[in-house]
């Protein structure tokens, strides 16, 4: 059972990025957090009642027991489309802030006509105040740069062109 001051921590987290919704199944409860209209439950599992917190008041709320499928991902269209054969996408694998450099004062890792391989480091997106790395899934040469330093990045966003090798 997550704490009140984690489930704290995660709504404040949720206020502070783009992430609009966060759905996490323990063995013994449920959680799911939705921006929006900012509505938050906790649930128990064998339980079918929980407290609804919108940001004024506190309503207890009767929820059928069903499976909430988890959105789609939408595909974001790069901002050229993808014409050329041999042109493929490196899209993020997570939301969160696109750095182009390990640090501010640290070279890019890639630049338009750099070649890379299937684990070449082309970026890093900040999650949670986790830096991921993100690797090139395959071989050849960056032709466009597709997001901007500092900038919120998607789930499924192109960060770059490549031309395949």
């Amino acid at each position: 059972m997550l704490k009140t001051s984690e489930i704290r921590e995660l709504v404040r987290l949720l206020d502070e990025t783009s992430v609009h919704e966060i759905h996490i199944e323990m063995e013994d409860m449920k959680l799911h957090m939705k921006k929006a209209d900012v509505t938050t439950y906790v649930e128990p599992l064998p339980r079918s009642e929980v407290q609804v917190v919108p940001r004024q008041t506190a309503l207890p709320v009767a929820v059928e027991p069903s499976v909430q499928a988890m959105p789609t991902p939408i595909e974001h269209p790069s901002s050229a489309p993808v014409a050329d054969e041999g042109i493929t996408l490196i899209k993020s694998p997570m939301v969160g802030t696109f750095y182009s450099s390990p640090s501010p004062s640290s070279p890019a890792y890639v630049e338009i006509g750099s070649k890379v391989t299937e684990k070449t480091v082309v970026c890093i997106v900040e999650a949670m105040k986790l830096m991921n790395e993100i690797e090139s899934d395959v071989r050849g040469e960056v032709v466009e740069i597709l997001a901007e330093n500092g900038h919120l990045v998607e789930y499924g966003q192109p960060l770059f062109r490549v031309k395949l090798a």
